[in-house]
């Protein structure tokens, strides 16, 4: 896939391996894909179970999620939201996991194993610009096949780290509207957060004129 201009519009922006299974694809979405993900969030924000700032301990996280398939509280996967209105989450749309498989094969290379991928829940996280996200590991999940993250709207700094320790060391990335970012393998389990959204950089063809929705695909490896 061609290189896509960076947030100022000045330089292509090139793939790049962050670490063993780790790989930044710019540009992957079309402007049109990018506008299919905003109103399907909107439409699934509408509920059964909205978008909200999910607990973590004892405070709230800054960024507002909803989930798909399955819904996520810190350390455990439910199929109803317990802490927001009981009730079942919306279901995981087939055409978002085949969106998946087709993120994977672009990402490595390899359409012939992305077809057995088969992510069956997504987090969608909405940061305004003053929203977070501190280092963590996605480790909720009974497997360990790849995470597939898609970005739209505004540029975001996305810190990835380590297996070891939420410090140092840690490589940032910046995430434009319509990245891709991918991560398996020996780097699954990898720390990673988001120090910071950049305003204003989002692009209102999206549909989406401030703020970043974040799409994370997950096989949960979970049964009812």
């Amino acid at each position: 896939m061609a290189s896509s201009p960076d947030r100022d519009g000045l330089f292509p922006r090139s793939r790049s391996v962050i670490g063993p299974g780790a790989v930044h694809v710019p540009g992957w979405l079309t402007v049109e894909q990018q506008t299919e993900l905003v109103r399907a969030c909107r439409d699934w924000g509408r509920g059964p179970v909205p978008f909200r700032h999910t607990k973590a301990g004892a405070y709230f996280m800054s960024v507002q999620t909803l989930c798909l398939g399955w819904h996520w509280q810190p350390y455990r996967y439910t199929r109803t939201a317990g802490d927001v209105n009981g009730r079942r989450v919306a279901p995981f749309p087939e055409w978002l996991a085949e969106l998946g498989r087709r993120a994977l094969a672009e990402a490595y290379g390899d359409p012939a194993a992305a077809e057995d991928y088969r992510p069956d829940t997504a987090l969608v996280n909405f940061y305004d610009e003053h929203a977070t996200m501190g280092m963590h590991q996605d480790k909720d999940e009974r497997t360990a096949d790849p995470v597939v993250s898609l970005s739209v709207g505004d540029t975001c700094v996305f810190r990835f780290g380590n297996t070891e320790r939420r410090g140092r060391p840690w490589t940032d990335v910046e995430l434009a509207s319509g990245d891709l970012f991918v991560f398996g393998g020996p780097s699954r389990f990898a720390y990673h957060g988001v120090p910071r959204v950049r305003p204003g950089t989002a692009d209102p063809a999206t549909g989406l004129s401030r703020g970043r929705l974040n799409l994370t695909l997950r096989v949960t490896g979970l049964t009812d």
